[in-house]
């Protein structure tokens, strides 16, 4: 299984940062987890990536550019590089989100354009 890696991670640990672990190339990805009533100490921006959130559990609230928005669970949202952010728990529960940072503009095949589907796969035992 030469194409392959595998992590196991601790979703109660603070931060987490895959690319180390998983020798990622492409993305940053980070599982984060905020205990309640607990913000992130910085407002930060970026040079050259955009950021995908995604809200795994518990609420909070989003700062971008001086607006700050309410967050929940199943919420997603992007924002880009030069966008001054900070997230913050809410004071009832943590705040538990994945976050993918990938360069603007490098995305130039989606699933459908780049995946190869042939027949003469070696196939799983269930299909």
């Amino acid at each position: 299984m030469s194409n392959v890696q595998f992590a196991h991670v601790d979703f109660n640990a603070p931060r987490t940062e895959l690319h180390d672990l998983l020798n990622l190339t492409g993305a940053e990805v980070s599982i984060n987890r905020l205990p309640a009533g607990v913000s992130v100490p910085f407002v930060h921006a970026h040079t050259e990536n955009e950021e995908l959130y995604v809200v795994l559990d518990g609420s909070g609230v989003v700062f971008v550019d001086g607006v700050e928005k309410a967050i929940a669970k199943g919420d997603c949202f992007r924002i880009a590089p030069e966008g001054q952010r900070c997230l913050k728990a809410s004071e009832q529960s943590p705040l538990t989100y994945l976050c993918l940072q990938t360069k603007v503009g490098s995305l130039s095949h989606f699933t459908m354009t780049d995946a190869v589907v042939r027949e003469d796969f070696t196939k799983p035992s269930w299909l």
